[in-house]
């Protein structure tokens, strides 16, 4: 007699049967003994935004892309410390219970340390191409703890949130451009691949969680949620600044008052699109968001982000 398997342990499953089958390695797969190209692009510009800093030739929009591109590949390695251990923290509810879920997220763990060893393998591979002076702020260990203070829904929802933007980052702006350092767009490509399983997965736990909660948790949880937004964006701020003043010390030339400062505004325009908004307006995220939240809550959530999508 066939027994019935439950819908979301077969999507469990599936997640499991693509992370075997596209299983790679960083030094065979991906680097190759490879280095990167600093005669070309990292970030594409559909990313970076480049276009809106008209003062820039294009040897100074190619450095540009390449600080952006160091910062870009940093915060994922950033994100995914807190993204790992959030998943083996739901994990454990499946260890006496859906051992096929169970091994999907530790799959996704194990895929998300290799991920941090991939990212870290880049800045030093970045440092070594560029003039010392560059400086990531955050430091993922205090991030992490300010992260997963929030509750289990906020955190998924943030998870969910950018693992959604990755693929669509990937898909929309980089796997097109052939500008791009092949090493750089390689590194991206195959941290797409298995990030198409991880926001699957992100859903499928960012859901049961959300089954569990009283209305009055899920509201509190939306307040979390709206927090660690802004959490966020203060990073941005920061890191943003750091960014430009970076790029003003390496440049071959002296940019005048003004250049800086709309370099500086164009930079954190640059990456709260990147971060949060390219995130949260993706109609994928938007409806789980707009399925698990009340109008009112869908609403307070809205409002929180108005701000930062009318700056960019």
């Amino acid at each position: 007699m066939d027994i019935a398997i439950p819908a979301n342990t077969q999507r469990y499953a599936k997640c499991i049967d693509n992370s075997r089958r596209i299983r790679w390695d960083i030094d065979r797969d991906v680097i190759r003994g490879r280095e990167l190209e600093f005669a070309r692009k990292f970030l594409p510009d559909g990313l970076s935004m480049v276009a809106r800093v008209p003062f820039l030739n294009d040897a100074e929009k190619r450095l540009f892309s390449q600080v952006q591109g160091r910062t870009y590949a940093n915060m994922f390695g950033l994100v995914e410390r807190f993204i790992g251990a959030k998943m083996l923290e739901v994990s454990r509810d499946h260890w006496m219970g859906d051992q096929v879920a169970l091994e999907a997220l530790v799959r996704f763990t194990d895929e998300e340390l290799k991920h941090q060893e991939l990212f870290r393998r880049m800045e030093a591979m970045t440092g070594h191409g560029m003039r010392p002076g560059y400086t990531f702020l955050p430091e993922p260990n205090e991030v992490a703890r300010a992260v997963l203070a929030a509750s289990t829904w906020a955190v998924l929802a943030l998870v969910c949130h950018i693992e959604i933007f990755v693929l669509a980052h990937y898909r929309s702006s980089i796997e097109a451009d052939a500008n791009l350092s092949e090493l750089w767009k390689d590194v991206f490509m195959y941290h797409w691949r298995e990030e198409s399983q991880h926001a699957i997965l992100d859903e499928l736990e960012w859901r049961r969680i959300d089954a569990r909660l009283t209305p009055a948790e899920r509201d509190a949880a939306v307040d979390d949620l709206i927090a660690l937004v802004g959490a966020v964006d203060g990073i941005l701020q920061g890191q943003s600044r750091a960014d430009a003043d970076y790029f003003c010390q390496i440049v071959p030339r002296a940019l005048t008052a003004a250049e800086r400062r709309a370099l500086e505004a164009e930079t954190l325009a640059a990456y709260r699109w990147q971060y949060i908004v390219s995130g949260v307006q993706n109609e994928r995220f938007r409806k789980v968001l707009e399925e698990l939240l009340t109008s009112e809550q869908y609403q307070r959530v809205a409002d929180a982000l108005a701000p930062l999508v009318s700056s960019i």
